[in-house]
Formats: structure tokens, C-alpha cells, sequence
């Protein structure tokens, strides 16, 4: 039944991310809203698949490349639903469902693991910091996709191209908020999955800091991303620089998802969580 829900959630993910394509490219407004009914059905599917294996599982479905994937695209799906809510702008569905649904795909290529959980990650600490960290990471890959449509609408300012695929993007003044908001409220949860990390780490292996390879790259995409908070706020960085910076930090991001649980090693790789 779990399985079942994932597929469908992936279903109406393709559909929905099929109809903003629709909608950038012809502009009908019944287009994008229907395919924002269909991609909160499939963020309702898809919750509740998480769910269900949380409960079967008893901690968060993140131990192995597959689940992580899963979560990080529903993350992607949360963060914008959230900021539809407060900016209204559905040409931001056109780029963040097929985003997530890219991460939906991979994850559906990868088979699933069966085996017993060990006891170490059944922590709601385990929750905090996975789900502190996921969050942050579906807000920042939103920043990044707001910096991207930036930079191409800037691109088609400064070279008077102003044609239809301008009117389609939303104004560069409302791109760097998005941008700025989508900063402001994903560092304080990235910042949290860093504590709530260290405080597992301690229960579970008697230590806030082991060195780590992902911890080391967790905390430089951090420092990256508190640097760019810090420019944004004190120093009063937008538009271009920060449109760039964003693409920066959600590259050291990426590379920390990614190369941290599979290339680098340590007790953060996928081989070391217990998942067969």
C-alpha cells in the first residue's frame, strides 16, 4: 500500500509538472491552476507514503539514497506550497515541480531495501535533525530555482529581449524577495539540523564532533550560507550577487547531499545507516 502511495504521488508529480510546462509556454491560468491541485494531491500522497514508512520503520525514511532522494523531493514540494501561499506565483510551480520530480524519478529507479532498522536510529533526535535539515534544504532549493529565473530575467532585461518569455517570469524586485525570503526562514532550520545533529551524535556515539566528512561539508555549505545571510541582511546584497551567491551555496549543498552520503565516507554514508 506504502508503494503504491509513492507511485501515485510520482504520477500526479509528472502530470502536474507536464501542465506548468503547459502553462509557462501558453499562459492560460486554468492550466497552472489545475496543476497545482494535482501537485498538492501529490505532496498528499506522498506524505502520506512517508508516513507509513516512518511508522514501519519507526524513524524517518532517510537511511538510504532512495529515501533520501524521496524526502528531499517532498521537501522541494512543502517549501513551494508554502511560498505560494505568500507570493501567489505559479510560474515558480513550472520550476520547482519538475525539479522534484527529477528527485522522484532517481528514486524511483533505485530498488528498495528491506532489512531491520538498528536500535541507534530510532531517535526522535534522528527526526529532528533529518527533518530540520530536509526542511531547509526544500527552501533553499527553492532559493536556488528563484536565483536561476533571476539571472535568465535579468539576461532578458539588459539585452532588450522583451518578448513573451519575459512576461511569463515574475519582476527581478519580486524574484530577490522570494529569494530572500526563502534565505531567511531555510538557514534557521539548516542551523537547527546542525544542533539537533550534534545533540544525536552525542546520545548516540558520545560525541558532538567526530570530524566527519559530511559534518565537515555541513558545515562549510553552513558558513556559506550564514555568510550570504549576513551580506543580505548587514551588508544589503540583492539581485545579481545574491542571485549568484544562491547558486554557489546551493552547489555546496548538492555536493554535501550527494558526495557526503556516497563518495566521501564516514559514519554519514548510506553504508554506515543500517539500510541494506
Amino acid at each position: 500500500m506504502s508503494y503504491l502511495l509513492f507511485d501515485m504521488a510520482l504520477g500526479l508529480v509528472l502530470i502536474a509538472s507536464g501542465g506548468y510546462v503547459v502553462f509557462i509556454v501558453s499562459q492560460k491560468k486554468w492550466v497552472a491552476g489545475v496543476s497545482f491541485w494535482v501537485l498538492a494531491a501529490g505532496f498528499v500522497c506522498h506524505s502520506l507514503f512517508l508516513g507509513l514508512r516512518y511508522v514501519a520503520l519507526e524513524t524517518l525514511p532517510v537511511l538510504d539514497f532512495k529515501s533520501a532522494l524521496s524526502f528531499f523531493s517532498w521537501s522541494i514540494i512543502a517549501a513551494y506550497l508554502a511560498l505560494y501561499a505568500r507570493f501567489r506565483l505559479r510560474v515558480l510551480g513550472s520550476f520547482a515541480a519538475p525539479l522534484a520530480a527529477v528527485f522522484m524519478i532517481l528514486s524511483s529507479a533505485m530498488p528498495w531495501t528491506q532489512g531491520p532498522v538498528k536500535p541507534v536510529f530510532k531517535s526522535l533526535w534522528l527526526t529532528a535533525h533529518a527533518g530540520s535539515m530536509f526542511l531547509g534544504n526544500g527552501l533553499l532549493a527553492v532559493m536556488f530555482l528563484s536565483a536561476v529565473m533571476y539571472l535568465i530575467q535579468e539576461r532578458q532585461i539588459k539585452k532588450k529581449l522583451l518578448g513573451s518569455f519575459f512576461k511569463r517570469l515574475p519582476s527581478l524586485a519580486t524574484l530577490d524577495s522570494i529569494n530572500r525570503q526563502s534565505l531567511v526562514y531555510g538557514f534557521p532550520f539548516l542551523t537547527l539540523g546542525m544542533i539537533t545533529g550534534a545533540v544525536y551524535a552525542q546520545n548516540a556515539l558520545g560525541s558532538y564532533w567526530r570530524w566527519d566528512p559530511k559534518e565537515v561539508w555541513s558545515l562549510i555549505t553552513w558558513l556559506l550560507y550564514a555568510a550570504l545571510l549576513h551580506e543580505r541582511l548587514v551588508a544589503g546584497w540583492r539581485g545579481r550577487r545574491a542571485a549568484i551567491g544562491s547558486i554557489v551555496c546551493f552547489c555546496a549543498l548538492v555536493f554535501t547531499f550527494v558526495g557526503g552520503s556516497l563518495w566521501l565516507g564516514g559514519y554519514h554514508s548510506f553504508r554506515s545507516l543500517g539500510a541494506p
